[in-house]
């Protein structure tokens, strides 16, 4: 069984940057692909980053690309989600999923998904 944590959320102005990370605990983490998804309020969740076991492919939402980089540190069981130039249609909750196998893509839809983590909030307001 594998646990993930998310952490880094929080309320920042329009503009800003955080800086969300997802901690895996219980198996291999460089054996699973991992994604990032968030949920608004009322709204479905949604996919926003994605990237293969390695790191060496990732994918993003068209609404996040150029502004969300996601990497992962496979030697501290470790993804991350570097967002830049934070907009108040961001403000969602954040959440990291996991898929085992050691794919050379990227997996954008939810249901592809094994494992999630409970979530952290990011309120984007001014």
């Amino acid at each position: 069984q594998v646990q993930l944590a998310e952490s880094g959320g929080g309320l920042v102005q329009p503009g800003a940057s955080l800086r969300l990370s997802c901690v895996a605990s219980g198996r291999t983490f460089n054996n699973y692909a991992a994604g990032w998804f968030r949920q608004a309020p009322g709204k479905e969740r949604e996919f926003v980053a994605a990237v293969n076991w390695s790191g060496g492919s990732t994918s993003y939402a068209d609404s996040v690309k150029g502004r969300f980089s996601v990497s992962r540190d496979n030697g501290k069981n470790t993804m991350f989600l570097q967002m830049n130039g934070l907009k108040p249609e961001d403000t969602a909750v954040y959440y990291c999923a996991l898929r085992r196998g050691q794919y050379s893509v990227t997996f954008r839809n939810e249901y592809e998904y094994e494992y999630w983590g409970q979530g952290t909030q990011v309120t984007v307001s001014s």
